[in-house]
């Protein structure tokens, strides 16, 4: 491998960055039409979104590429060396944030919840994207407080996944279906339950990337678990 000339250095740092920005915003517009497709039940743009994630799987592949080649080839030192590191895994969070996604928009084609209606997802899905969204920006911003608000937060989103579980089981109960009723509803419970989990994992990446932006910023490692 060639090295790249050190005055081209710094605009590479700056093309990573900016392509690490740009499949954060793309990921989180996933979040959003799945989400979408769930609370609508439309069959299309769930698809869409499944479709639209193998686009992003390559991106992810060349950006993570990128940040190898700046390492074997540039050894950077310090503060380069930990935004390339930290930027290095994120796109993997990102990443994985955009399964998730997929994962929602494959929920919404096998039919519409009716719990949904009550607006209990959307409502955590809102939480997750939120946090989703606010990670790319104290990314952007290399800014450590947003970082340390963004942990504090998902103790918030974390309550309401749990809540929203015991009461789709609660609900269950109460219901007391009859044989005929029963195969269908829990069909849908499991279904539910795992869209909960998935909104509560996607949050898990959106931390993961404040913990690591703010390992970037300063150097501190307190919000890496």
């Amino acid at each position: 491998m060639i090295a790249v000339p050190r005055e081209d250095y710094r605009e590479s740092l700056d093309e990573l960055r900016a392509g690490v920005e740009s499949l954060a915003a793309d990921v989180s517009d996933q979040v959003l039409r799945a989400l979408e497709a769930l609370e609508a039940d439309d069959g299309a743009t769930a698809r869409a979104v499944i479709e639209d994630d193998e686009p992003i799987n390559r991106r992810y592949l060349e950006l993570e590429s990128d940040c190898i080649d700046l390492i074997a080839l540039q050894q950077p030192v310090a503060s380069d060396l930990r935004f390339v590191a930290a930027s290095f895994k994120i796109l993997t969070d990102l990443e994985r944030i955009g399964d998730l996604a997929t994962n929602l928009a494959r929920y919404a084609l096998t039919g519409s919840l009716e719990i949904v209606a009550d607006g209990r997802v959307q409502s955590i899905g809102e939480l997750a994207l939120g946090q989703v969204r606010a990670a790319a920006d104290a990314y952007a911003g290399a800014d450590p407080v947003a970082c340390r608000t963004i942990a504090e937060r998902d103790d918030e989103l974390d309550a309401s996944c749990q809540h929203a579980s015991e009461a789709v089981v609660r609900e269950l109960i109460a219901s007391e279906p009859d044989r005929w009723e029963i195969e269908r509803l829990l069909d849908d419970v499991s279904r539910l339950l795992l869209t909960i989990r998935d909104l509560e994992r996607i949050g898990d990446h959106a931390v993961n990337i404040a913990a690591r932006t703010l390992y970037m910023t300063d150097g501190n490692p307190e919000l890496i678990q």
